[in-house]
């Protein structure tokens, strides 16, 4: 795991910007940083010079901490470099094909068998035989190309940015943006409307103009002589159905059991829920008793499920350490946003961040449960949206009515607005339509969502759902945060449950296999040890904080003066006195609590990228 960053320019760039790209990702690569720097033709490194050309890397070890296995990585000729941020598993058996052609690896590293593969293979062949969560950039100074790519799922990020300025990229948006030229640095005002829709912005846009995101299993190619650039779809999901003929608990455990792989002690996040005990209970299974668990503790009991997690966590025999997260936030409010890169608004990020926090003080790579809900219909909103599939591609030539409030009779303008799986991607939104147009009142182009649609052509009306939050909601929301908040303190999170042949293995399942009422039933299955506890009839809490409380009392004084700070960020795109108005409805409505909260993170975020830019 680490912050990858690099440029390929037609100017020499500053020394001090390649020292503010490094700042930024240091965090994520606590144990060793190196930069590369080279001349305009890559004739010679110029390590202490002005550069066009620069590999930037910041290192978390995981496997074989040595030096040796430190990036930018180099190939023996000196003709290909590697920069490259994730965790390839289960290697060892293809690089038995290259060890029988004569190859010698100097370390036990995965970087180091991705760019021998690379040499051996090519890029195209190499990357199927990569399991695992990756994004990684090859130079190839011998075909004078700059190959980036980005893993199957989106466990980890890739930005960039391309033009006549040469071709940049990084892990984080923060971390390239002192590289992109100050003309490409404007606020995307489209972006701005999908992080009011969404809480985030969705790929392929960024919050700042000139910065694009790589979707996942998607890659480039970076033509050094010509500057142009392509951009190829490497994997769909549907590729892995019926490839691994396996019994599902096999491949399952596999999943699990390559994970625990690390030269660096492991652990497991618990809740209180399917996904995390699955895990747990495999983990146990295997063998892996030792292995501590941790959960987050909530003073709130509404919101607390340690003491479920705790009795999981004893059933199982393993230990398990409660977090307490703070009630206040205040204190730690601007670390949290800058850790969390561009707007990003989903309030399970704060718990996150600090579960995080205390984490890495114990262990430096951690086991979740992330996936179950994509992979099994485990989320309320599809039961829900399923009972009106009736709609079908029904649309009513219904106007936009501009509210604070976007509830009742509004949503449901909303969306019969909209065909019936456009309108899902509002069913899991931030503002509606009708809230955004409120707040841009002038002129502003309302989308109904940014959500990409992928192919759904064979699937049934609940499959469809699924590939679109497989698309969107994972990779975006979730995956988005948990890199992010366990990278901010060189944490590294391994997810089991989207092994991409365990992903295959489940879409592969029969209907009535995978979705059980209630569901994930195929899961809890496979811990037979937690059957007392009855996991699949208890309520649903996920990972909420007691957020009015935290915006009445630790961030009241921002949301009081956001109005005029958000018109002046926006260039007046979002209007100050409205955004006041939304505030005072809050005050009797609590369901406008995670609105408040967007605007606030929006604020504070392009606050401090305003200082970057």
């Amino acid at each position: 795991m680490c912050g990858i960053a690099g440029f390929f320019g037609a100017e020499v760039t500053d020394p001090a910007c390649v020292d503010r790209m490094l700042a930024a990702l240091r965090r994520r690569g606590p144990d060793a940083q190196h930069v590369r720097r080279f001349s305009q033709n890559f004739s010679r490194i110029q390590d202490e010079r002005p550069a066009p050309n620069a590999l930037i890397h910041a290192r978390l070890s995981i496997i074989d901490p040595r030096p040796e296995a430190d990036q930018p990585m180099v190939s023996d000729d000196g003709q290909v470099w590697l920069c490259y941020n994730g965790e390839v598993y289960d290697w060892q058996r293809h690089a038995e094909e290259l060890k029988a052609r004569g190859v010698q690896f100097r370390t036990r590293s995965d970087t180091e068998f991705i760019l021998r593969g690379y040499l051996a293979w090519g890029v195209e062949a190499l990357l199927p035989r990569l399991r695992g969560m990756f994004a990684f950039v090859i130079v190839d100074l011998r075909a004078r190309q700059v190959h980036g790519v980005r893993d199957r799922m989106g466990l980890k990020p890739l930005v960039f940015s391309h033009g006549p300025h040469g071709f940049g990229f990084a892990s984080t948006v923060r971390a390239l943006l002192p590289w992109v030229p100050p003309a490409r640095r404007a606020l995307d005002q489209v972006a701005l409307d999908a992080f009011l829709a969404h809480r985030y912005v969705p790929a392929p846009a960024t919050i700042i103009e000139g910065i694009r995101r790589l979707e996942p299993a998607h890659r480039l190619q970076y033509d050094l002589r010509t500057g142009q650039l392509q951009r190829h779809r490497w994997w769909s999901p549907r590729d892995e159905v019926d490839r691994d003929p396996r019994d599902w608990h096999a491949v399952l455990d596999e999943a699990v059991r390559i994970r625990t792989v690390a030269d660096r002690p492991v652990g497991v996040f618990l809740s209180g829920g399917i996904d995390s005990s699955t895990v747990a209970a495999r983990l146990a299974a295997l063998g892996h008793r030792d292995l501590t668990t941790f959960t987050a503790g909530f003073e709130d009991p509404r919101f607390d499920e340690s003491a479920t997690a705790a009795r999981i966590a004893s059933t199982l025999g393993v230990p398990n350490r409660r977090v307490s997260i703070p009630a206040s936030i205040a204190s730690d409010f601007d670390s949290i946003i800058e850790d969390l890169d561009e707007p990003f608004a989903d309030p399970s990020a704060f718990p996150m961040w600090y579960l995080s926090r205390e984490t890495t003080k114990h262990v430096k790579v951690v086991l979740g449960g992330d996936g179950g809900d994509e992979l099994f219909a485990g989320y309320k909103r599809v039961a829900r949206h399923l009972r009106s599939r009736w709609r079908g591609a029904l649309r009513l030539p219904l106007p936009i009515v501009p509210a604070p409030s976007g509830r009742g009779w509004r949503k449901w303008c909303d969306r019969m607005r909209m065909g019936w799986l456009d309108s899902y991607a509002i069913a899991f939104s931030g503002m509606t339509p009708g809230q955004r147009l409120f707040l841009q009142p002038d002129g502003a182009k309302i989308s109904t969502h940014a959500w990409r649609m992928p192919e759904l052509q064979g699937l049934d009306a609940r499959e469809r759902l699924l590939e679109i939050d497989l698309a969107n909601y994972l990779p975006e929301y979730i995956l988005r945060k948990g890199d992010l908040c366990t990278m901010a303190h060189g944490l590294e999170l391994r997810l089991p449950l989207l092994d991409h042949r365990w992903v295959g293995r489940v879409r592969a399942l029969s209907r009535a296999e995978r979705f059980t009422n209630p569901p994930k039933g195929l899961l809890v299955s496979a811990a037979p040890e937690l059957r007392s506890l009855d996991l699949l009839h208890a309520p649903k809490r996920g990972f909420n904080p007691p957020l009015r409380t935290w915006l009445q009392q630790d961030l009241h004084q921002r949301v009081d003066c956001m109005g005029p700070q958000l018109e002046a960020l926006t260039a007046g795109r979002v209007r100050g006195g409205r955004v006041q108005a939304m505030v005072q409805a809050s005050a009797s409505d609590a369901r406008l609590d995670e609105s408040i909260l967007s605007l606030v993170v929006l604020a504070t975020s392009l606050h401090q990228l305003a200082g970057l830019r």
